[in-house]
């Protein structure tokens, strides 16, 4: 069952009480395709793409015909999604039929029952862009007041996923950080039962493990790991 549809005030106050520490990048990212799918007047499919490090990617859609036709833009390296995505720029098809920039993506839209599109730039980071695209299913779908109102949209829509990114990275580094802090703690564990067995100094024992890794191509963390869980199970 489809969900009821949204005025854009509901949307855009639902978009700000977005919890990052809630949800991931990937469901703030389906979040606004659907608010936007369900709450701007003349849309049928919405579709988010992102742009890093010079991949194009849909990240959310709402529909097959949206995917269908974001996928050939990136096979053949342009069309509105595309170009916004790149310049940032709001572009605007008022009638696939006519269109005259992107014929060969113009004529698959038809065949797909797509009349007009709007695609809207989102400049999220500095590695990182992307656009909001906006489709319809009859030509001239999208009047002045709707694609500005889209513009507030996309604008909301690119500080949450910007926020989205910042607190996944976050949460990745911290991740990394408890990583580190875990094999610093097992390897001057090993360290110290290497120093009590050769009695030896500390980069002794360091350099000891560092070849104990070299010779059996393993990480250092793992081979500290493997002689901390020996003693340990020698111990008991």
């Amino acid at each position: 069952m489809a969900a009821p549809p949204l005025s854009p005030h509901d949307a855009l106050a639902r978009l700000g009480r977005i919890r990052l520490d809630e949800v991931g990048v990937d469901e703030v990212l389906r979040m606004i395709a659907d608010l936007a799918c369900r709450s701007l007047h003349g849309v049928s499919e919405v579709s988010v793409t992102l742009l890093r490090g010079g991949s194009p990617q849909s990240v959310a859609v709402t529909g097959d015909a949206a995917l269908r036709l974001d996928e050939w833009q990136y096979r053949q390296g342009h069309g509105p999604c595309l170009d916004a995505s790149v310049t940032g720029d709001t572009l605007v098809v008022p009638d696939t039929g006519t269109e005259e920039r992107w014929p060969g993506w113009a004529a698959r839209a038809v065949d797909a029952g797509i009349g007009s599109v709007v695609a809207i730039g989102l400049p999220i980071q500095e590695a990182v862009v992307g656009a909001l695209n906006l489709y319809g299913t009859r030509p001239h779908a999208f009047d002045t007041g709707t694609v500005e109102l889209a513009r507030t949209f996309a604008a909301y829509a690119a500080v949450a996923l910007a926020n989205a990114h910042l607190y996944a990275n976050a949460a990745t580094l911290a991740e990394q950080m408890r990583s580190a802090m875990e094999s610093r703690a097992v390897i001057e564990q090993a360290k110290g039962i290497i120093m009590g067995q050769r009695r030896c100094t500390a980069d002794e024992a360091f350099g000891i493990l560092a070849k104990l890794s070299q010779d059996s191509h393993r990480r250092l963390r793992d081979v500290a790991a493997a002689l901390v869980g020996r003693a340990t199970a020698g111990s008991r």
